[in-house]
């Protein structure tokens, strides 16, 4: 185990990354990854496409990235987070509904996102912006990241989310996102495991406080994204501590999104032990192995 290379985040053209849920296992074979979990927002159809093309020697986590809302702490407002799933049922019935309703709202909010643009006079419209959603895929900001590099108003998706949509500025829009609590409950439920993704990534905008992580751990959270591209070194020295306390599993992720990140798949990684921790503490579906 001591020698794997385990990268438990990425996204697929299922939702808003760039490669194919095949071409993504084809970069992480690139990438010399041993263990790749396929993450994709409130959606797990790109599961079997991955699956089928798995080669020999490398493991498949089939998950989820949930979108869900906390309170900050502190008797602040709430905020938006995100939730790793990890191989629970995909055809478990509540899980079944709130993603369909989850990707219903993830439509309808890029519709008024782009509305309030084209409104302010920005070069955007609904149908070019899904012309990037590919089929059957759920819709996020990146897709009309990349409709505003294609028009020329930005230069990346990067510079997209820096100056247009990220969480504070004013064309971002909420979603009525499940409650954080309610999503570990659907996942544990479901047989999976639950880790608090990218918890104090402070460029995307307002985060939890610890003591919102300390009431999580109580409610059946398994573990904490730890080394993630958008975490400083002091909050990973932070969440690290806490993690040690709680007895929550450390993960490490990309967070790998095709073109549409600069962050290459596997830059950030899962130490074998603790992934070997997680997959103890499921009864879901199962790890494939090529």
């Amino acid at each position: 185990m001591a020698s794997l290379r385990i990268d438990l985040h990425t996204h697929s053209t299922k939702s808003d990354g760039t490669d194919t849920p095949e071409g993504l296992i084809a970069a992480a074979a690139a990438a010399k990854l041993d263990v790749v979990a396929l993450t994709d927002h409130d959606t797990t159809g790109g599961w079997d496409a991955a699956a089928a093309v798995l080669p020999t020697g490398m493991q498949l986590v089939r998950g989820a990235e949930f979108s869900c809302v906390s309170a900050t702490g502190r008797g602040g407002r709430d905020v938006a987070v995100h939730l790793l799933g990890y191989l629970f049922d995909p055809t478990h019935s509540t899980i079944v509904a709130e993603q369909v309703r989850l990707r219903s709202e993830r439509l309808e909010r890029l519709h008024r996102m782009v509305a309030k643009m084209a409104a302010d006079g920005y070069p955007v419209d609904a149908e070019t912006v899904l012309s990037f959603l590919p089929d059957g895929a759920s819709a996020g900001r990146p897709h009309l990241a990349r409709a505003l590099v294609a028009a020329g108003v930005v230069g990346s998706v990067n510079e997209a989310f820096v100056k247009l949509l990220n969480n504070g500025s004013p064309y971002y829009m909420p979603m009525s996102d499940t409650p954080v609590g309610t999503a570990i409950d659907m996942v544990r439920a479901a047989g999976g495991v639950a880790v608090f993704a990218h918890p104090l990534a402070r460029l995307r905008g307002r985060c939890v406080e610890p003591s919102v992580i300390v009431e999580l751990a109580s409610a059946g959270l398994a573990g904490v994204e730890v080394d993630h591209p958008d975490h400083a070194p002091a909050d990973r020295a932070l969440l690290r501590g806490l993690a040690a306390d709680l007895d929550l599993v450390v993960t490490g992720s990309s967070d790998y999104h095709g073109t549409n990140k600069t962050t290459p798949m596997g830059a950030e990684t899962t130490a074998p032990e603790a992934f070997e921790e997680l997959v103890s503490r499921t009864a879901g579906v199962g790890v494939l192995s090529g």
